[in-house]
C-alpha cells in the first residue's frame, strides 16, 4: 500500500529582502505523526524564495522517508502553491530555478498543492522564525532544540482522531476497495473489507468510535526505584521530576486537539498529572474510583527483589497466577481485570463517538490493553510503560476494540 504524507513549508525573511530563513515538516497522513523536520537560516533572501526553499527541503525530507509516497503538500503561499499547480507562471528568475528543483525531487503525479491559511501552517512557521533566531545569533538551526512542534497546533487528517489515530488511512483503504471492479480482484476486496471491518478498523455504518487515550501519571519518589506503588500504601505526589514530564505531555496533548473529556484515577500522582494537562486544554477533571492502581497489600514500598527476598511463595504464586493476591491481602490481577472491565463498559457508553484522556497508572492501562488485544493475563509482564507515556485504544459500536498506540513516550524527549 502506497504511504501518505502530508508536507508542511513556510518561509520568511525579516526585511523581504533581509534575514530568512525556512521550516518544513513532514507527516503521515494516516496518523498525524511527526516524521520529519527541517530548518535553515538562508541569510539575505525574500520571502518568497525562503518559501520555495522551504518546499524544496520538504519534499526532499520526504523522499528520503520513501521516495515511492504520495505527497500533499500545504503552504501558505498562494504564489507557490498556484505556481507549482501549474496555474500561475513563475515568473520572477530568482524562483525558477527554485520551482525546477522542486518539481525534480518526487514526480509530479506523487506532489499535489493546497493553500491554507497561516494559522493552520503554525508548525512550519515556527521551525522558519526558529532558523531565524538562530542565524541572528550566528548559528544554524538545531533540531535538538527546536519546540515547534509543542508550540503548534498539531495538523490532522481527522479531527476527531486520537494520538496514533491510523482511521483516516483506514478509511481511504474501505474507499479504494469499494470502487474495485471485476471479478476477482472485487471478490479479493469484499474478503478484505469484511476482515477488516471486524478487526482494527471498523465498517462506515458503526459510526465514531468512544476513544480511550491513556496517560500514566509522571514520576513519584518511588517510580525511579521501582517500588511497588499501588492503592494501598503512602500515596505519594508527583517529584519535580514527574511534574516536568506532566508539562511536556500537557503541551502534546495541547498540540494534537483531539482530548474532549480527562478522567483521572483518584490517587493524587495521577489527580495532579490529570489538572496539568486539563489546565492547558481547559477542561475539567472527573474522578473515577475505577481507575485506581491495584492494591499491592504488604508489597507497598518494596522493590521486586525485597519482595521476592521476604515472601518468596506468594510471590511465586502471584506471577503464576492471575488469581493470587499479593501478601496481606492486596488486589489480584483478576480483581483487577474486573474492576477494569466494568469501568470500560460504563465510560464507553458514557463517551460514545468522543475522545477521552484517562489518566491512570502502569496495571489498569495494561489491563484495558489486553483485555482489548484477547490476550492471556501473563502478557502484562510483556509489556513497557514508561510513566507519562500515551496509549489508545477505540471501541466500537459492535463491541470489537481497536489498540491504536501503546507507551509512545516522544514528547518527553
Amino acid at each position: 500500500m502506497v504511504r501518505e504524507f502530508i508536507v508542511e513549508a513556510d518561509g520568511g525573511s525579516r526585511g523581504n529582502p533581509g534575514p530568512a530563513g525556512y521550516g518544513s515538516v513532514v507527516i503521515d497522513a494516516a496518523t498525524g505523526e511527526t516524521l520529519a523536520e527541517a530548518a535553515e537560516y538562508i541569510g539575505i533572501a525574500t520571502n518568497n524564495v525562503a518559501e520555495y526553499r522551504g518546499l524544496v527541503a520538504g519534499l526532499r525530507a520526504a523522499h528520503a522517508l520513501d521516495p515511492t509516497a504520495s505527497v500533499h503538500v500545504r503552504m501558505d503561499s498562494k504564489l507557490v502553491v498556484e505556481q507549482m499547480s501549474g496555474r500561475w507562471k513563475i515568473k520572477h528568475p530568482d524562483m525558477r530555478p527554485l520551482a525546477a528543483e522542486a518539481a525534480t525531487v518526487l514526480p509530479a503525479s506523487q506532489v499535489t498543492y493546497e493553500w491554507i491559511p497561516r494559522e493552520r501552517n503554525k508548525h512550519a512557521d515556527r521551525l522558519a522564525n526558529e532558523a531565524m533566531d538562530a542565524g541572528k545569533r550566528g548559528k544554524q538551526w538545531e533540531a535538538s532544540r527546536s519546540t515547534a512542534e509543542l508550540d503548534a497546533p498539531r495538523p490532522q487528517t481527522d479531527r476527531g482522531a486520537p494520538p496514533g489515530d491510523a482511521a483516516a488511512g483506514a478509511a481511504k483503504a474501505r474507499a479504494a476497495l469499494a470502487g474495485t471492479r471485476g471479478g476477482t480482484d472485487a471478490r479479493a476486496a469484499q474478503n478484505v473489507a469484511g476482515t477488516a471491518s471486524q478487526g482494527w478498523s471498523a465498517a462506515p455504518d458503526l459510526g465514531a468510535p468512544a476513544t480511550f487515550v491513556f496517560l500514566r501519571h509522571g514520576e513519584t519518589a518511588l517510580t525511579p526505584e521501582k517500588r511497588f506503588s499501588g492503592s494501598g500504601g503512602s500515596d505519594p505526589e508527583l517529584s519535580a521530576a514527574g511534574r516536568a514530564q506532566a508539562e511536556r505531555v500537557a503541551a502534546a496533548l495541547a498540540a494534537r486537539g483531539t482530548v474532549q473529556a480527562i478522567v483521572s484515577s483518584p490517587l493524587k500522582r495521577c489527580q495532579e498529572t490529570a489538572r496539568t494537562v486539563a489546565a492547558r486544554l481547559g477542561l475539567d477533571v472527573t474522578i473515577e474510583e475505577g481507575l485506581r492502581e491495584t492494591d499491592f497489600g504488604a508489597w507497598e514500598g518494596l522493590t521486586f527483589g525485597e519482595v521476592r527476598e521476604r515472601y518468596p511463595d506468594d510471590m511465586n504464586a502471584w506471577l503464576a497466577s492471575s488469581k493470587a493476591e499479593p501478601t496481606g491481602g492486596g488486589e489480584s490481577f483478576a480483581a483487577v481485570a474486573r474492576r477494569v472491565a466494568t469501568t470500560r463498559d460504563r465510560l464507553v457508553a458514557q463517551y460514545a463517538g468522543r475522545t477521552v484522556l484517562l489518566v491512570t497508572h502502569v496495571t489498569p492501562i495494561k489491563t484495558f490493553v489486553r483485555l482489548a488485544l484477547g490476550a492471556p493475563p501473563e502478557s502484562l509482564f510483556r509489556m513497557e510503560l514508561s510513566a507519562a507515556s500515551l496509549s489508545a485504544v477505540a471501541y466500537y459500536g459492535d463491541g470489537n476494540a481497536s489498540v491504536r498506540l501503546l507507551n509512545e513516550t516522544a514528547h518527553l524527549r
